[in-house]
């Protein structure tokens, strides 16, 4: 460019105007900018040599040593801003060590001045910057997490995109220190790629320096580390932004032999249904009930089916002072173990919305006496034993749409310590669908797939072909059992007509409609003990309900035609409260002055304790 300027500037005498030599203006010229350019560069490769994490990414081909590629070394994924507090180190390492001094300490994702700083506050330890390959920029968490996989591999074999695997000393660790990423002060910041990449490669070094004396995990994070990989009951103390972990290494190691996501199935899709667990003792399916007496039918029911499959483990149903002692005596005789709780309510959710009370499912992580739980919906049947799940680890689930998990069925590790972390964020954590399902899913982003047999939605979606509706029918119906679980959406068997499935007479509600997967559910109705069929009868409201619902489909002219058919049920003629006439009820439909009573006066006698035992 100088070159340039003075041979143009030879034409206008320029230097004769400036008076200076041709040569000063070629050597100034040169200088000048040479100093400017050697300046930028230096300052930064001083920059990138003094801030890069130590996550270090190696090339397909490895450039020659000495020309270090240092573009290459830089993700920001996996960066930190986050500030180490020196004081809170120096207690979190007076309390694990004591006397005692680490002979091995590995360094992961920190820069050269935090190392450099490591290596001063325990000079007499061996330190190790441990390096890591970043994964591909194309991996992101729908990759790992995907809408939907081939379960049962009619078309393609489903594969989880691969994590670069840590490089792992030639030595013993004792002290393995990480920085994770944090963003949160955006979405998703639990959907991390990079921040996931990190603590799976540090389970990995955990795992692979089992031996005789413990491994501890010192975590650098402002937002709490993965709660079911790293569990609280292993959280050995919490200082600030420091989170120090003695894992349960078998533990640890059975947990890495999963997926890393949900995009293969962490269970095959036909599981030998003998496979045993550990202390059957200390493992319960349980569910929970709160606000809603109307699901204790679908809960009798729901229990009576998981005895059905053979299962033996106890069946443990949380309820909350609105259910009452007479919905209780049944729910006992059906095989539950009742546990009174205290509700929760969702801080997010409007007064007397449905979703008001639904965080009182945070609950079950207080059942600290099981050691592994199989939450089951109050509405769906297990049409085949699925005791094979207490085999998984928490979370274990369904997918439902997008990377999030179906809450309807999930395997759960109960402790104290993780419900507190659930309802230490109630009030920061956005749930995307208002509820407890949406809220678990912030909480627990790293879950495992498995089958949709094992909850098996009763809908059909509006891209359903009808060669699909035809399978899912057969499914509904199939004797002897195809799915485990049928988890019925949409107005429940025991609130309609049991001639049919009364979804068919709400168009918007077509979609969850199935007098086959309806005849099912009063299959296992009809198996149990008359005491407790009492607990399925319809209330004066909910027969005018259903009729007038019946009346507008008539109206509509509903091509299904079921509101043709004449309704037989016995339900019609027994009246539990009150107000007995629901013809007269249907007469002033959509008026003030009907009753809404509940239960108030049940027409049967409590079950006494007396006759559970013949029940």
């Amino acid at each position: 460019m100088c070159k340039r300027r003075l041979q143009r500037s030879k034409a206008y005498d320029v230097d004769k105007l400036f008076n200076i030599p041709i040569q000063d203006k070629i050597a100034k010229c040169k200088f000048h900018h040479m100093k400017l350019v050697l300046a930028i560069v230096i300052c930064g490769v001083f920059a990138t040599v003094l801030y890069l994490p130590t996550v270090y990414h190696h090339e397909h081909v490895s450039p020659p040593v000495s020309q270090p590629n240092f573009v290459s070394r830089f993700d920001p994924r996996y960066i930190s801003s986050l500030n180490i507090s020196w004081e809170e180190i120096k207690k979190v390492i007076g309390t694990i060590s004591g006397n005692k001094k680490f002979h091995s300490i590995g360094l992961l994702n920190l820069n050269k001045i935090e190392t450099d700083h490591w290596k001063q506050l325990t000079p007499n330890s061996d330190h190790t910057v441990l390096h890591l390959d970043y994964v591909e920029k194309n991996v992101t968490w729908d990759t790992l997490y995907p809408e939907w996989i081939d379960e049962e591999q009619e078309d393609e074999i489903p594969v989880c995109p691969s994590l670069p695997k840590i490089e792992e000393p030639k030595k013993r660790l004792d002290l393995i220190i990480i920085k994770l990423p944090c963003r949160d002060h955006e979405a998703n910041w639990s959907r991390d790629v990079a921040r996931l990449h990190l603590q799976l490669a540090t389970a990995q070094l955990a795992v692979s320096s089992e031996g005789y004396q413990p491994v501890h995990l010192l975590f650098v994070t402002k937002c709490f580390p993965i709660p079911n990989l790293f569990s609280c009951k292993e959280l050995v103390l919490r200082e600030g932004n420091m989170w120090l972990y003695k894992p349960i290494l078998h533990t640890l190691g059975a947990k890495l032999r999963l997926p890393v996501g949900s995009c293969e199935l962490a269970l095959p899709f036909k599981p030998k249904e003998q496979g045993q667990s550990g202390n059957s003792h200390r493992e319960a399916y349980a569910t929970i009930l709160h606000s809603a007496h109307v699901y204790v039918c679908g809960a009798i029911a729901a229990a009576r089916s998981i005895r059905m499959t053979g299962s033996t483990r106890d069946l443990i149903l949380l309820v909350d002072e609105t259910i009452s002692k007479y919905h209780r005596s049944g729910l006992e005789a059906a095989g539950w173990k009742i546990r009174t709780i205290q509700r929760i309510r969702n801080p997010k959710a409007e007064k007397n919305a449905y979703n008001e009370w639904n965080y009182s499912k945070f609950r079950l992580w207080q059942l600290a006496d099981y050691d592994k739980v199989i939450f089951i919906d109050a509405d769906l049947l297990v049409l085949r034993n699925i005791d094979f799940l207490f085999s998984m680890p928490e979370i274990s689930a369904t997918g439902n749409n997008g990377s999030l998990f179906n809450s309807g069925v999930m395997v759960i590790e109960p402790s104290n310590c993780t419900f507190q972390l659930l309802m230490d964020h109630i009030t920061e954590i956005d749930s995307y669908n208002g509820g407890d399902q949406g809220y678990l899913n912030e909480i627990f982003t790293w879950w495992h797939r498995i089958p949709r047999h094992m909850n098996f939605l009763k809908n059909f979606w509006s891209g359903d072909d009808e060669a699909v509706k035809a399978k899912k029918t057969r499914l509904f119906g199939a004797e002897p059992p195809i799915l485990y679980v049928l988890h019925y959406l949409g107005f429940k068997p025991w609130m309609c007509f049991r001639d049919y499935d009364c979804n068919w007479n709400v168009d918007f509600m077509q979609e969850f409609a199935s007098d086959v997967a309806h005849e099912k559910w009063w299959k296992v109705h009809d198996e149990m003990p008359g005491e407790l069929q009492q607990f399925c009868m319809l209330r004066t409201k909910e027969k005018a309900q259903l009729e007038w619902h019946r009346r507008e489909a008539e109206k509509g002219k509903y091509a299904d035609g079921h509101w043709r058919r004449k309704v037989k049920d016995p339900r019609l003629k027994k009246c539990v409260d009150k107000f007995c006439s629901w013809k007269d009820m249907l007469r002033h439909w959509g008026e003030t002055n009907w009753t809404n009573d509940a239960f108030s006066a049940p027409s049967p006698p409590y079950i006494t304790k007396a006759s559970l035992s013949g029940l």
